[in-house]
């Protein structure tokens, strides 16, 4: 193991068995029944996977009317996962900042929706 990594490593095929693919925030809303502040957003992962919803924890960094359009990249291929009232379909990928709070990870130029992540 090296220095860059305490985490055991995994086979490139165990990695490529999560499906993580760039889409575009259509609609952002208040969670205001999730424990933490977050929010619910609508992503359109193009003709093949569709529209999918997630809940993300991203208040800190994000105001509401500044997500629509925005290019995210989430993981799609995870089972649905109940949280609270709501039922998110994809998980959203971001790193936190010094803080703690969550900072999106984005492709830095436009991309299809659908893209997979390679």
């Amino acid at each position: 193991m090296d220095s860059a990594s305490t985490e055991p490593r995994i086979a490139f095929e165990d990695f490529l068995k999560v499906d993580i693919r760039a889409g575009t925030i259509v609609s952002a809303e208040p969670f205001e029944k999730a424990r933490k502040p977050a929010y619910r957003l609508a992503i359109d992962f193009g003709p093949e996977i569709g529209v999918r919803k997630s809940s993300a924890q991203i208040t800190v960094h994000y105001a509401l009317d500044e997500l629509v359009g925005r290019q995210v990249m989430a993981v799609v291929n995870f089972p649905p996962r109940q949280i609270g009232p709501f039922m998110s379909e994809v998980l959203t990928l971001g790193v936190p900042d010094e803080n703690g709070n969550v900072v999106l990870l984005n492709p830095s130029q436009a991309v299809p929706n659908g893209a997979r992540m390679f």
